[in-house]
This record gives C-alpha cells, sequence and structure tokens, in this order.
C-alpha cells in the first residue's frame, strides 16, 4: 500500500475518532456524524432485539445520546479497527445494561447525556423510514445478522444519492434516472436498445455509460466503508462482508438486493 492510500485512511473519520478516543473538538464532531449516518442499523438492531415491545426509538435515541458522552470511548481497543463492529458492541451492553436498571433510573443519574438529534428523517414523531433496498422477509435475521444487513443497505443507500447528486450538479438527472436501471436491476436487451435511443445513444455507448456509472457507484461504496475503518488492510474484509452481509442468512432476498450486491462486487 502506498503512502497516499495510508493518508487517506489517517483521516478518516473513525480513525480521527479513535485518535484522541473522541476527545477532541474534530474528533467529537467526526463521531457524531457516524452515529447520524449509522442510526437506522442501530434502531433495526435494537427493535429486533425486543420483540413485542415499542420502545426501540426511545432507547436507540437513548443509546446515542450515551455514546456521545465524553468518555464513551475510553475502552475502545485500538486495533479492532472497524466502527460496525465497535457500534454493534456498544449497542449491546447498553441493552444489556438496560435490562438490569430501569430506563428511567439511566436518565436520572448524573448529568444529562448530550443531546443527540438523529436528523429530521428519523425524529421520534416521524415515521419508521423503510430501507430502499429491503429484503422480501426480514423478520427471519436474527438480531446480530439484521445489523449487519442494515449497515450494508445504509451504504449502499447512502452511495446512490451520492451518485444521484453527482448527476444533478451535472445536469444529467434524466440520464441518471435512465442509467440506474441498469446499475442494480437486470433488464433485457430491447429494453436496452430502447433506453438507449432515448438518450440518443448507440448499442455501444449505452454499455460504456452504465460501466462508467457502475464503476462510480463502487467507489462510492468504497469511500463509504473507508470512512468507517481505521486502515487500508482492514478496508476489503469490509467491502467483502458487505457483499455478504446483502444476502448471507436469508434465501428469500429479493431482486433489488441481490442484484444491488452484484452491482458492488468486482468484475
Amino acid at each position: 500500500m502506498n503512502d497516499r492510500s495510508s493518508n487517506h485512511f489517517r483521516t478518516t473519520r473513525w480513525t480521527q475518532v479513535l485518535a484522541t478516543r473522541g476527545e477532541s473538538p474534530e474528533a467529537r464532531h467526526a463521531l457524531r456524524d457516524l452515529c447520524e449516518a449509522y442510526y437506522g442499523p442501530v434502531e433495526a438492531f435494537v427493535r429486533r432485539s425486543r420483540p413485542g415491545r415499542d420502545d426501540a426509538r426511545d432507547l436507540t435515541h437513548a443509546f446515542f445520546a450515551k455514546l456521545l458522552e465524553g468518555n464513551s470511548l475510553g475502552g475502545v481497543e485500538r486495533t479492532r479497527g472497524r466502527f460496525r463492529s465497535y457500534l454493534l458492541g456498544a449497542a449491546k451492553h447498553f441493552l444489556a445494561d438496560h435490562a438490569d436498571r430501569s430506563f428511567a433510573e439511566k436518565r436520572r443519574g448524573g448529568r444529562a447525556p448530550e443531546s443527540f438529534d438523529p436528523g429530521p428523517s428519523r425524529s421520534r414523531s416521524a415515521p419508521q423510514e423503510q430501507a430502499r433496498f429491503d429484503v422480501a422477509d426480514p423478520h427471519g435475521f436474527p438480531p446480530d445478522a439484521y445489523f449487519d444487513h442494515q449497515w450494508a443497505l445504509t451504504i449502499v443507500e447512502k452511495a446512490m444519492r451520492d451518485l444521484q447528486a453527482e448527476s444533478r450538479t451535472r445536469g444529467e438527472t434524466t440520464r441518471f434516472e435512465i442509467l440506474k436501471r441498469w446499475l442494480i436491476a437486470s433488464e433485457d436487451r430491447a429494453r436496452a436498445t430502447e433506453a438507449a435511443r432515448s438518450l440518443d445513444m448507440t448499442d455501444g455507448a449505452f454499455k460504456v455509460a452504465v460501466h462508467r456509472l457502475r464503476k462510480r457507484f463502487r467507489q462510492l461504496v468504497h469511500d463509504q466503508i473507508a470512512s468507517t475503518v481505521d486502515g487500508p488492510e482492514v478496508l476489503q474484509g469490509e467491502l467483502d462482508y458487505l457483499i455478504q452481509a446483502l444476502t448471507a442468512s436469508h434465501p428469500g432476498t429479493d431482486t433489488n438486493t441481490e442484484a444491488t450486491r452484484q452491482a458492488i462486487s468486482p468484475e
């Protein structure tokens, strides 16, 4: 791995947090960004861990508020390297602690936790948001696997939003909306020819455009994961794990999820 790659990893959000155990203002801001980005997978894990209860949103909010307190990263092992692993472990610990003491007792002791706003799309009054790339029957997942699956979907959705935003900036929204059907789903040749004509492209140019879009999509997924690990030696393992998490442990994965897995897999 060259020096340029090493420098890139030294400045990711997770390495910034780990370097000072979250004590610097920059690290706390980076941790808050990570928490906001991965609020959904934690809420899904809490909900799956407590079937039949309706307190998942409150517990998730309390978990992130506690996580953002100044001493929450004191025991993090520098060599673990993955924000995903840290977040899941912290959520498990929080739920185990909650089982021993009531939620009211947690909120009453000591100073009030730092406020955490997960954003308007996940406010307490907002309906639960469903991932765009969901599975046909998610109830077959145990909590840990469900967390990993939602983590993978969160990364893929963020990459797709970024890809769409880039196209919008270039004034290519219509082009993107047509090409993306071949990015994450299978389409027959006749429809591809029809789409190429609608964009005033030859079939060959259309294939090249899809290839370039898919390549950029993979890079955006790569960048999302890179911001949550602490070194290049960990990155490939997380990329492989993301691909596995999209379809593992559940034979009924829907067509969109399988196509998304194929889109981000190496060619």
